[in-house]
């Protein structure tokens, strides 16, 4: 039977060629918020190996919603001249689609290179900022400070900067983005109990704490092109027992992203409480997509330790989500998806530069150096 992991889906207008996607990976490596060569290097060898899709690392809608003083952000004319340069070098000599994962990281900001410990920034330390967030709670009682609850004001600022950020996107040439609201990040703070602590219009019922989130979501589409692709990433579970932010809310959560038009949402978890206890293993996460893809008919990516052609093909044909996004897989192996197409009796997309590692033409002479026969 053909593979179904190599067959076309079409989001929006666009279609991939493939359902192989590059998940975001933040590799720390900005300059105040530009992309450096380190981008060029790691988003072209993506683009240029057969995949459907590559989603850039979350980038910081301003500067205070970065991870960390290396993260990339895209606020201002030549943060966005940086990145446009590498989209414009993996759309030249690639043969994928572009995408951009859109994100403010809220109270879980100002934290320092992985490789340097990872901890927390003070706001004193010249390299770090004042976090913000839907409620003045920490993420962790020790070590983090307490950011500042968000006002009227704050959340409006917050939310022009995502439109803002989503246009400038869009000149760049992205055709894909995604709005993050995983892992403990600002949207995924707004959704769940255990970091959204507010009596107003935007805490309490899942209602409220779905208002912001549903806003920026709305404030985005209003800008972005429609025949471009717009989705979500956001966590199915906190994994924490008293935590109502669970596959039923988030499901609820998925549905009205589907009102009011999203393309297709990305499936992950956890990321908001170091009190959450993860039953890892491989596909952990993909019975969370298949069952929000279930109640809502969405399209919908699975990601989570997918490593092998056949695990991520029986994913698909199984019926558990329409594609997979492949991160600690691809950092390993750049050239899975070649790979992946081998195993499965599947085609793949290579640069003509590479086209003599593809199986049907190795052992082939080198062109311009024909092979001298031997005498017998």
């Amino acid at each position: 039977m053909a593979s179904q992991l190599f067959s076309p889906i079409t989001l929006a207008g666009i279609e991939l060629r493939n359902r192989i996607i590059v998940a975001p990976m933040c590799q720390y490596s900005a300059d105040e918020g530009a992309a450096t060569d380190w981008h060029l290097m790691h988003l072209g060898q993506y683009a240029v190996s057969g995949v459907g899709l590559i989603i850039t690392e979350a980038v910081g809608v301003d500067m205070a919603g970065r991870i960390s003083p290396g993260c990339l952000s895209l606020c201002t004319d030549a943060q966005e001249a940086s990145l446009k340069r590498v989209v414009d070098f993996c759309q030249t000599f690639g043969n994928t689609t572009m995408g951009i994962q859109l994100s403010h990281a809220g109270r879980k900001g100002s934290t320092d290179l992985p490789w340097l410990g990872g901890k927390p920034i003070p706001a004193s330390d010249p390299r770090g900022w004042a976090t913000e967030a839907p409620s003045a709670t920490p993420y962790a009682p020790v070590g983090w400070e307490t950011p500042a609850a968000l006002d009227e004001a704050g959340l409006a600022r917050i939310k022009a900067a995502f439109v803002d950020a989503a246009v400038r996107a869009d000149r760049i040439g992205f055709e894909v983005a995604e709005l993050h609201a995983a892992h403990g990040y600002l949207l995924h703070q707004f959704l769940s109990p255990l970091s959204n602590l507010r009596t107003d219009a935007y805490g309490g019922s899942l209602e409220k704490r779905m208002r912001f989130p549903l806003e920026v979501f709305d404030a985005v589409a209003a800008v972005w092109p429609k025949h471009k692709a717009l989705g979500v990433r956001f966590s199915a579970t906190d994994w924490v027992a008293r935590s109502s932010w669970d596959i039923a809310e988030s499901t609820q959560f998925a549905a009205a992203l589907k009102a009011r038009g999203c393309d297709f949402i990305d499936v992950s978890s956890a990321g908001n409480s170091p009190e959450q206890t993860i039953e890892v293993g491989p596909g952990y996460q993909t019975g969370f997509a298949a069952e929000i893809r279930r109640q809502t008919q969405m399209p919908t990516m699975a990601v989570g330790q997918i490593t092998e052609p056949h695990q991520a093909e029986a994913v698909i044909r199984s019926g558990q989500a329409d594609m997979v996004a492949l991160a600690r897989g691809m950092l390993n192996n750049p050239r899975w998806a070649w790979h992946a197409a081998e195993a499965l009796n599947a085609e793949a997309a290579y640069a003509p530069q590479y086209m003599r590692s593809n199986k049907a033409l190795r052992g082939l002479p080198i062109p311009g150096n024909p092979p001298v026969a031997v005498k017998t």
